[in-house]
């Protein structure tokens, strides 16, 4: 008997047949979009550089995420509330709630990012061709995150960066 994934239309989605995208220190993965789900989900690989932070706090208003840690020691910073994983361990991140989340390590590191609906995926395409055209727009930037529902504090990056021993750029310790 073969299994088929009929949601997928065929039983495996090979590594070659993902997009990489690389933002500062962290990239991703897009393993699926949200078409084959209808929807529902979509499934991002985020490889981060030792010490490297993901974002800045932020918020989104129409999706949940639920991180999945691959490799590495990973900080999540959930509301007020600081809590780390490890591989195997899966951390959920609520829309509506401020949380942002770094490599804890000074190796590179791995977790598989779970969007539910989905549709924030397509955020990574838009901000990845934003960032090759003009790095400096923020004003586009801020135009693309109304866009998708997310609210960003980027004043928490110093603060964040201080208090974790992070990096926020290529330019710091890699």
């Amino acid at each position: 008997m073969t299994f088929m994934n009929v949601s997928l239309g065929k039983p495996v989605v090979r590594a070659p047949e993902t997009i990489t995208g690389e933002f500062t220190v962290v990239g991703a993965r897009f393993i699926l979009n949200g078409g084959p789900s209808e929807g529902r989900f979509s499934l991002v690989e985020h490889p981060i550089i030792p010490r490297g932070l993901a974002a800045p706090m932020h918020l989104h208003t129409r999706e949940d995420e639920y991180s999945f840690v691959l490799e590495g020691r990973w900080g999540f910073q959930l509301g007020d509330e600081v809590v780390y994983a490890e591989p195997g361990d899966l951390v959920y991140k609520p829309r509506d709630v401020w949380h942002t989340f770094w490599n804890a390590t000074d190796e590179p590191a791995r977790l598989l990012e779970i969007i539910s609906p989905a549709g924030f995926e397509q955020f990574f395409v838009e901000l990845a061709t934003l960032l090759e055209s003009d790095p400096d727009d923020l004003d586009a930037v801020a135009a693309l995150n109304a866009t998708y529902g997310l609210e960003v504090d980027s004043g928490s990056v110093a603060r964040l960066v201080a208090e974790h021993n992070l990096v926020a750029t290529r330019t710091g310790r890699d």
